[in-house]
Order: C-alpha cells, then structure tokens, then sequence
C-alpha cells in the first residue's frame, strides 16, 4: 500500500498547526500593542517589558483555551461514538426481530389448512 497520501495529510495537519499558532503569536503580539497603546506614561523599556508579558500571558490563556476544546472535542467524540453504537445495536435488534416475526407469519400461513 502507498503512504504517501498518509504522508501528505499529516505534513498539510502540521503546516495547519504552524500557520495557526504563527497566527496566534501575531494576534497575542497585537493584542499587547494595544494595551499598551493606551499607557502612554510607560518608557520604551516598560512598554517593551509590558507587551512581552501580556503576549506571554496572551499565548498561554490561547494555549488553554485550544487544550481546553481539544478534551471536550475528545470527550463528546466519545460520547457520540457510543450513542451511536447502541442505537445501531437496537435498530439491528429491532430488525432481526421483524424479519423474525415475519417469518413466523409466512411460516403460519403457509402451514395453514
């Protein structure tokens, strides 16, 4: 069998994931500029010290929040996955039980004088 469409999915997933964490590394970065925007009594030194703490802090509340979705992905994946299987089970158990009955009817009304 041929890996290479294997191998090409997981290289477009981890450009994805780069391409979106650049895009939260800028989206932090802006966020900072921001708030520091409005602290105009801040010297350059401050500001700079300011803005790399609020995108540090920016990043990890992004971090948290992504793992956060991630489990909760994870867990209702599993919960669907197992609504799934019993509803499957009983429609398959309903099924078997028509075909069931309706061959206990054939089988009576063949038999029938």
């Amino acid at each position: 069998m041929d890996d290479r469409p294997a191998e090409a999915a997981l290289l477009i997933h981890e450009i994805e994931g780069h391409l979106l964490v650049e895009s939260a590394r800028t989206e932090s970065r802006a966020a900072a500029a921001r708030f520091t925007a409005r602290l105009d009594w801040l010297t350059q030194a401050q500001r700079e010290e300011v803005e790399r703490v609020y995108t540090e802090d920016h990043l990890a509340l992004t971090r948290h929040i992504w793992r956060r979705t991630a489990h909760r992905s994870r867990e209702l994946r599993t919960e669907y996955e197992t609504r799934y299987r019993s509803l499957r089970r009983r429609l398959l158990a309903g099924a078997l039980l028509g075909m069931t009955f309706a061959l206990l009817v054939a089988g009576a009304w063949v038999s029938a004088p």
